[in-house]
Parts: structure tokens; C-alpha cells; sequence
């Protein structure tokens, strides 16, 4: 399944835009690439998307499916993700009428949505992402023997920006001529690249395995790819990280940093140590004290959209001096300086 230029999407974002929940739509806002003809969220009906979002788009902000039928969208995509993986009715209520007028729907949610619509009209479909695949197996560390460079992006929390930068780098990569992937691993990288795989619905046995078939499947014929990343050593209740890190056989780490954070996101108690040790920990869980080959972190991609463009300049220029690594916003300043430091790494095979 892919969404493509000719399809015209309305995103379900309600709360997910001045929230926390809106991961997944905001993504598909800066990179999908579809029409998006209409966003929804009732907290922010009419206002300025570019305003509210800092994304470059011209797309009304509505405040029920209802009113984006007038904007003719044949796919709605749910872009939010509340605690529990189900929508509450009123919001549900929006996919049932989405249903009956025939339009097809992307579904990043845990709870799968074809069960309960069984009954589809002519060309329509429901997508539901967060399917683990078939034929999975267990680890055992094939992508070492890859001669392409993979290059995963880390954290020092969930949702810092690693998928954002690994599309950044890649997007960037191809304009240089490099034949260079982008590795969906979650929802909302899935829904913009086609392809991928939805880790958090993978059983960990079989995590690490699914991370590798994925990479041997496109390593032959690409001289780097781009894993996006999954939560974080640091968090309490990640699991995604080290299948990541094992199954790709990372050649080199991006880590992903928000400016200024000082403990994980809603646990205050959970400090995240200064920079200089994260480094230390990721390199050292990456090698595994010797049983794999050394890997560096070459660079650290800095989440300022918080700051003003005085204060992030400033702030690249401390965490530079505070790591000795390369440092810049992707998203705001461009990743040439990440991708030269990435592009210097050797491939040991």
C-alpha cells in the first residue's frame, strides 16, 4: 500500500496539533506525499496551519469530517494517537461516516479497523498499519556483511525527531546522487515511505529479526540507508531501541536531541545524563564490549523548533562545543554538515 499524488487526503488530527498526540499527522503534513486537502481538529478550526505548526502548508483546518466532504478527500488518514490506541466514540464517529461515503481510510492506531467494516464499497480500503509481518525470525546479525552504510538515528527520548532527521538525511543523500534509502520503522514513516515496518507490533522475539530482514532486503542495492529510529535507552519503558541497534548493524548513530530537555517527557524523575554519556552508552551498547564492530556517533541532530533563530544557532554552537560532534536542526538549517560526518565512515564488513 501507497498513498501517491493523486490521492487527496483529510487528516483526523483533533487535539493533535496544539497537543501531544499528533505525531503521526504532523509527519505526514511536512513529508507525505499526497494532496492534503483538509485538516481536522475542532480545537483549531480556521486558524493558520503554517501558523500553529511552522509547516509550509496552505491546507483549512476544519472542525468535523463533515465539513472537509466539501474538499472531496478520498482517503481519510488518522493522524492522532491517544492513549490506548482506540478513539474516543466522538471521534470514531468520524471514521464511521467516512465509511459510508465511500472514503478509504489509513489507520496507524493499535486496535485494527477492517474487522470492524467488513462491508467496503468498490475501491475502497482500510490500511491498517500496525500489522506485525509474516515469516519472521529470530536475529543473527546478517547485516554486518552488508558493504552499504546504515546509519540509525538514536535519542535521549521518544519523539525528539529521529524519523525527521533520517528523512531529512536521505532526502538530502539523493540529491547528491546517493543511492540512498529511507527505513520506515513506525506508523508514520510507514504512511509516507510505503513501506517499512510497525516494530511496536512486533513480538521482541522477533524484533531484532524483522529490524534485519528488513535491511538485507534493500542493502544490496543501495549505498546507504536511513533507519529511523524508535524511542530511547534512557526511557523507562522502551523496548524498541536495542532490536534497532542490533538488527541493522548500524555502521554509524545520528543522535537526537531537543534542546534544553533535562529529564524524559512527563517522568521528571528520569534524568537524561549530559550529552557526553549518552554518547558513551549508545557506543557502547552498539559494539557490545567487542562482540560487534566499533560504531561512532557522528553527529547530533538538534530539535530547536521551540527557539527562535538566534537562540537554536546558539544552541548548535554549545551542544557542538559540549560534544565535538557536528550539530545542526535538519529540519530548520539543512543536514550537509551530518551527512559529510556520516558519509566519512568506513564500512567494515
Amino acid at each position: 500500500m501507497r498513498l501517491t499524488s493523486d490521492h487527496r487526503v483529510a487528516i483526523l488530527l483533533h487535539e493533535g496539533i496544539s497537543g501531544t498526540q499528533g505525531k503521526t499527522g504532523l509527519a505526514y503534513l511536512r513529508y507525505g506525499e499526497s494532496s492534503i486537502v483538509a485538516v481536522i481538529d475542532a480545537q483549531n478550526t480556521g486558524q493558520s496551519l503554517e501558523t500553529l505548526t511552522g509547516i509550509p502548508q496552505n491546507i483549512p483546518i476544519v472542525a468535523h469530517l463533515q465539513d472537509a466532504l466539501q474538499y472531496n478527500p478520498d482517503v481519510l488518514l488518522i493522524g492522532i494517537a491517544p492513549s490506548g490506541g482506540i478513539l474516543p466514540d466522538t471521534w470514531f464517529t468520524e471514521v464511521k461516516l467516512a465509511i459510508e461515503k465511500g472514503i478509504s481510510i489509513v489507520n496507524g492506531l493499535h486496535t485494527p479497523l477492517s474487522p470492524q467494516f467488513p462491508h467496503l464499497k468498490q475501491d475502497q480500503w482500510i490500511w491498517d498499519i500496525r500489522q506485525e509481518p509474516l515469516g519472521l525470525r529470530v536475529g543473527k546479525a546478517r547485516a554486518k556483511s552488508l558493504s552499504c552504510q546504515r546509519i540509525l538515528t538514536i535519542g535521549t527520548d521518544m519523539s525528539v525527531g529521529k524519523m525527521s532527521t533520517s528523512i531529512e538525511l536521505n532526502r538530502l543523500a539523493l540529491k547528491r546522487g546517493l543511492k540512498s534509502k529511507f527505513l520506515a520503522t513506525g506508523q508514520g514513516g510507514i504512511m509516507i515511505s510505503g513501506e517499512g515496518i510497525p516494530l511496536d507490533a512486533i513480538r521482541v522475539d522477533f524484533a531484532a529479526g524483522a529490524v534485519e530482514q528488513m535491511v538485507l532486503d534493500s542493502g544490496e542495492n543501495h549505498d546507504i540507508l536511513w533507519i529511523e529510529g524508535q524511542g530511547s535507552l534512557l526511557h523507562p519503558g522502551s523496548t524498541a531501541t536495542l532490536p534497532l541497534i542490533r538488527g541493522s548493524q548500524s555502521t554509524a548513530l545520528i543522535l537526537v536531541h531537543r534542546f534544553g530537555q533535562v529529564h524524559i517527557k512527563d517522568l521528571p524523575d528520569i534524568l537524561i545524563p549530559p550529552l557526553a554519556e549518552v554518547i558513551k552508552l549508545y557506543e557502547m551498547v552498539a559494539t557490545a564490549g567487542g562482540t560487534f564492530a566499533p560504531v561512532k556517533i557522528k553527529g547530533i541532530s538538534l530539535n530547536t523548533y521551540h527557539l527562535n533563530e538566534a537562540a537554536a544557532i546558539n544552541a548548535i554552537a554549545k551542544i557542538q562545543e559540549e560534544t565535538g560532534l557536528p550539530c545542526t536542526d535538519v529540519v530548520r538549517f539543512g543536514g550537509d554538515i551530518l551527512l559529510d560526518a556520516a558519509l566519512e565512515t568506513k564500512v567494515q564488513v
